[in-house]
């Protein structure tokens, strides 16, 4: 049998990354922290957190703590169906993963109502939308935003729509590198903007248009709103969220590279199999407030 009050100290570490915080949540010391985990690791025969600044869990921490949110919801549901006095004070975390585009435009709205009146605290991972399905896999998220159609084994797969972009750039910008006209060969040399390594909006976009991808110079500036601001400054064209920008291109702070050329991105909702249940009315309001917001 697990040790729950122990594998509850490990997620609280995990949660607030260091063996301090978590023993201040639970109103006891460091070491009283340490030798739960210790314990625990010791029964289990497996490391469960690495100790680190801040800590972080191991893949058999990840898939404990994963366990842990079940329980956690699991309980509250069952407890609801007694007194109010019955039920616990500790409020549940629900781990997450969504790429930063939706975080900004989206995302947030869709699901804080629900959060706040569920008493949900969520733990929000922020990663390029073809790798949130990655968090999936190696069970450091429950859920998560992606592009990825194909459930993850174990979990189910709910389209929410498609988030559009427009390729922008300021007026300046488009006098100073394309005086006549937008091509493959004017924007090989022209600053495009790109959030990481990971980014590949940018290469999708060129060969929808083009027909194939090519070689770009880039600023690499990992922020959604950092693109509306650089490409509003001049410094380079960007794929912004339509969301953020109609405003701009309708007063012509902000102009598109080809007039219409936009570029959906669909977006699914994964969630782990086993919580779906429990996180059923999240999952319905993300799917409903999509609907009104995304494309399709």
């Amino acid at each position: 049998m697990i040790d729950y009050p122990a594998a509850h100290a490990v997620a609280l570490v995990v949660q607030t990354g260091s063996f301090e915080a978590a023993a201040k949540a639970l109103h006891v010391t460091p070491s009283a922290i340490s030798q739960r985990v210790r314990g625990l690791e010791e029964r289990l025969g497996t490391v469960l957190i690495e100790r680190a600044t801040p800590c972080r869990a191991t893949i058999a921490g990840a898939a404990l703590c994963r366990h842990m949110e079940l329980v956690g919801l699991a309980e509250r549901d069952l407890l609801a169906q007694f007194p109010d006095s019955a039920r616990p004070a500790r409020q549940v975390t629900v781990s997450i993963a969504v790429n930063s585009d939706s975080l900004a435009t989206w995302f947030l709205p869709a699901i804080c109502d629900h959060a706040r009146d569920d008493g949900l605290l969520l733990d929000i991972a922020v990663d390029d939308e073809d790798h949130t399905a990655d968090w999936l896999k190696a069970g450091r998220v429950v859920a998560a935003v992606t592009t990825l159609e194909k459930p993850v084994p174990g979990c189910d797969s709910v389209p929410l729509g498609a988030l559009r972009y427009h390729a922008t750039a300021s007026p300046a910008f488009m006098a100073r590198h394309f005086p006549e006209g937008v091509t493959s060969a004017t924007l090989a040399h022209a600053p495009a903007l790109t959030f990481n390594q990971k980014d590949q909006l940018q290469q999708d976009w060129l060969r929808a248009v083009f027909g194939q991808s090519f070689p770009i110079q880039t600023h690499w500036l990992p922020s959604t709103e950092g693109f509306v601001t650089a490409a509003l400054a001049g410094l380079g064209w960007g794929m912004n969220p339509a969301r953020l920008v109609a405003g701009h291109l309708d007063a012509g702070r902000l102009v598109e590279l080809i007039p219409d050329a936009v570029f959906d991105r669909p977006l699914f909702w994964q969630i782990n199999r086993r919580l779906a249940g429990h996180l059923a009315g999240m999952t319905e309001a993300l799917r409903l407030y999509a609907r009104g917001v995304l494309v399709g």
